[in-house]
Order: structure tokens, then sequence, then C-alpha cells
């Protein structure tokens, strides 16, 4: 199962990208794609299409086209999808870093709601949609 994670500028201004990329691998997620990217105003309208009508969207979009991102699709094939992203969720913690667990990267390293460190795919079907936006197939590895 393979799912969608994007560091956010935030995270990537902050020098996280290597603690974050940790985190994951030491619970066993695979790194099956990754690259450091400038999000283009079509690709965020893309990834945040179902915040559209929400007041909030025109600073998602602007957020993440701010500064570079890191993204990076993750692979295992030890679990069910849904509990593949399950796992991703939990080590990312809530939405909202002031209600973010500590030990999770939002409670460790967020500070803001409307800037946060990182996006992941919430379902399986989030994932298929989103993985397109920022990779070609050919620009992921099967270990």
């Amino acid at each position: 199962m393979k799912t969608l994670l994007l560091m956010k500028p935030w995270a990537v201004q902050k020098g996280l990208i290597g603690e974050i990329l940790s985190r994951f691998e030491r619970r066993g997620l695979k790194i099956a794609g990754l690259k450091i990217l400038d999000v283009s105003k079509e690709m965020a309208e893309d990834l945040y299409l179902i915040h559209r009508d929400k007041d909030f969207y025109d600073d998602l979009i602007e957020h993440i086209t701010s500064s570079p991102i890191v993204a990076v699709v993750l692979d295992t094939d030890v679990l069910e999808p849904d509990a593949a992203v399950a796992l991703v969720r939990k080590i990312i913690g809530a939405t909202d870093p002031a209600k973010a667990e500590m030990g999770t990267i939002r409670g460790d390293f967020g500070l803001r709601i409307d800037r946060n460190v990182v996006h992941a795919s919430d379902s399986t079907d989030s994932a298929k949609r989103e993985i397109p936006i920022f990779f070609k197939k050919e620009e992921m590895v099967t270990y």
C-alpha cells in the first residue's frame, strides 16, 4: 500500500526533513518515492480540491506554494491499506498542532494549524488521487 506524505514549507525551512523521514522508516515504512519541489498553483489546487469551498482554501494554496516542499511516497507490504493509512496518520498526529499529542510530528513540530508541517493522505482513495499529482509511476520504486 502506497500513501503520500508532504513535508510542507515550514518543515523544510525548519530543517526537519531527516527527522520526519526517520520516524516513518523506524516504524517499517519504506520510501518508494522522494523529491523536493516547488508546488505550482495547479498542483496545489488539485491537492486541496476537497477544500475549495472552505474559507481557509486560499491560505492552504498560498502556504504550500510559498516555498519548496518534500514529497514522499511511503510504502508498506506488511499492512492492509487501511492499516497503513491509519499508521501514517497516527505518526503525524491531529491536524491542529495544539491538539496533537506530543511524540507525533505535528505535536512536536507544529505551531499553527494554518502553517502545518506535514500533509498525509487520509484514506486509500485520497492516496490514489494525490500521489499522481506529485509522482509519475516510473518515479517510484519497490524493494
